[in-house]
């Protein structure tokens, strides 16, 4: 087994003969992906090197103190690919993962709808078999970069006879066909990253079937906590937007150039680089020298140190085989919280000129598009509320809430529009 300063010293090796700033974003993808250090933890020939996690730090780490680009970002890395790798066949891998690594193919999430979001199990988007294809109808919301995305993955049920957590089954969509319809939804950032997409007769190929067929839970919950860890290493913390388009006929120079000004809210909450930008407002406006600021600055240092851990043994957890549980909720809840303390650290170090807006800003208005996107992260991937009950009910022994639901076939359910 190699060591920390092994792998970096190999990483090392091979962003020295091969990072060169003036490739193309495109180029650049395509070299890295298939080193294997886009994404030293995944399998190799996938993005990976099949690192042990610290180890894969190690080789991340060394590409960051090189100043080396790095690898695309967003759905398709967050959620998309450990997904896939944890449930594809290799056919599904081989067919889905090289786009994913080299950042051609954009993907997006279609879990929630109108009328299940917290409780996503009782969602309506219904899939009926059609020889080995799926024609899928329904309505989905809150999907991050829908409109830029050429797959998504999605949840719909598939049979509505059993109860509603063993009917569903889990697709890898094409989004550029006829029947899905993306609208985007503009937000208080002023930002869309956010959209509703409408399903009328989209079709899935069996082939694109993730899992078994009613197992969709299951996969979903391999998904989400993915989505609920605030630490997940599938981000990039010097990549492509998160969400939005990325133009990779720049160069790379010229896209880290311009990305800060593009970049939406969510982008910089899940891109990773809103603590070097913390950082540089409490430089920039003497915040370091105020004792009451040093402190709280002291606390998100530590409550990031503690997702960092939690979230290492979450994936060691993992890694063993284990179904993702309770823990995954409480970095969720963690995740949220370390979310308002940069908000709120931010602004109380810019003192008056966190009144300011948009590009009269400090850092340009991008540190104020964080802030106002902050109430999103208690919502998405599950709410505080809902990751309370989680923990409550499965670490401290508190009753459940009743529910005669779970027991009932879907049909017999009164749920979102069924209520009416």
């Amino acid at each position: 087994m190699s060591t920390a300063a092994e792998i970096a010293e190999q990483a090392g090796a091979w962003y020295e003969e091969n990072w060169d700033s003036q490739l193309t974003l495109a180029e650049w993808w395509e070299r890295l992906g298939r080193s294997g250090w886009a994404f030293p933890s995944w399998p190799e020939g996938y993005g990976g090197k099949g690192l042990p996690r610290a180890l894969a730090k190690a080789a991340i780490a060394e590409r960051a103190r090189r100043g080396a680009f790095g690898p695309p970002s967003g759905i398709a890395t967050f959620l998309a690919a450990p997904t896939i790798l944890a449930y594809g066949t290799d056919d599904q891998k081989r067919r889905l993962m090289d786009g994913i690594v080299t950042g051609r193919d954009v993907w997006c999430q279609l879990f929630s709808e109108p009328g299940a979001g917290s409780d996503m199990a009782s969602l309506q988007t219904r899939a009926e078999r059609d020889g080995d294809e799926w024609v899928v109808s329904g309505q989905k919301v809150w999907n991050s970069g829908a409109q830029h995305a050429r797959y998504a993955i999605l949840i719909a049920r598939t049979d509505p006879s059993v109860p509603k957590h063993r009917g569903l089954t889990y697709f890898l969509i094409d989004m550029h066909q006829p029947g899905v319809d993306v609208r985007p939804l503009r937000e208080m950032t002023g930002d869309a990253a956010f959209n509703e997409v409408f399903l009328d007769g989209a079709r899935v190929p069996d082939a694109n079937r993730l899992g078994e067929v009613g197992e969709g839970w299951r996969v979903a919950m391999t998904t989400l906590s993915h989505e609920r860890d605030p630490d997940n290493s599938g981000m990039s913390h010097d990549g492509g937007a998160s969400m939005g388009h990325v133009d990779t006929s720049l160069t790379v120079a010229e896209y880290r150039a311009r990305r800060d000004d593009d970049q939406d809210g969510f982008s910089l909450a899940l891109g990773g680089g809103i603590s070097e930008m913390l950082n540089r407002i409490m430089r920039d406006f003497g915040a370091t020298k105020d004792p009451a600021l040093r402190q709280q600055l002291m606390r998100v240092y530590t409550l990031r140190q503690v997702i960092r851990w939690s979230s290492q043994r979450a994936a060691a957890a993992a890694k063993a085989g284990r179904q993702p549980g309770p823990e995954i909720s409480t970095l969720k809840l963690a995740g949220s919280q370390l979310g308002r303390m940069i908000r709120d650290l931010g602004w109380q170090a810019m003192g008056a000129h966190a009144t300011l807006i948009g590009p009269d800003a400090p850092t340009g208005g991008a540190f104020h598009k964080y802030a106002l996107f902050t109430p999103a992260m208690s919502i998405a991937g599950g709410s505080d509320e809902v990751n309370r009950n989680i923990v409550g009910e499965r670490v401290l022994g508190l009753p459940k809430e009743p529910d005669d639901s779970r027991d009932k076939p879907f049909r017999e359910l009164r749920v979102g529009t069924q209520s009416s």
